[in-house]
């Protein structure tokens, strides 16, 4: 009886796993440059934003330092090392990258647009799935960063 009940658990939980991974790999409209920006984030805290007000969505972007085309192609060196993010879209002022988590694999989004004539960065990093990401979207923003700063391609 106790290993019947123990293998349906196993199995339930693997289905529900399973389930949330397949939706987590659709890329969500909202990923892209939509009238020359990037989407606002969802009601949900799992997600921030350089082009939104409020508080707990709101992050600020970056400001490049230096010729922007340059930068810009320093920069996508350097985030192609990011851990575990993947570059799925690169243009000459566009960026969109898959993040995984750790354990369960859930994929980030993770999007820069340059705007070459500000030499302004707008970043945008959202969970796919869920509510709560743990404050992960925005500490990935802020460690990015950090990099960029510490290269000397961006300015405080």
């Amino acid at each position: 009886m106790h290993s019947t009940m123990v293998l349906k658990m196993f199995i339930s939980g693997t289905l529900i796993l399973m389930t949330l991974s397949s939706c987590a790999d659709r890329k969500p409209d909202t990923v892209g440059v939509h009238n020359q920006q990037l989407s606002n984030c969802p009601d949900s805290p799992n997600c921030v934003s350089s082009t939104v007000q409020d508080q707990e969505h709101q992050i600020a972007p970056f400001h490049v330092k230096g010729k922007s085309d340059i930068i810009w192609s320093q920069l996508l060196q350097t985030i192609d090392s990011f851990p575990r993010c993947l570059m799925i879209t690169k243009t000459d002022v566009y960026l969109h990258m898959e993040c995984k988590s750790l354990i369960f694999r859930f994929v980030d989004d993770l999007e820069l647009l340059l705007t070459p004539t500000t030499g302004i960065i707008d970043i945008r990093s959202a969970s796919r799935l869920g509510k709560s990401d743990f404050g992960v979207n925005r500490k990935r923003v802020e460690s990015l960063r950090q990099v960029l700063l510490n290269k000397g391609l961006i300015e405080s």
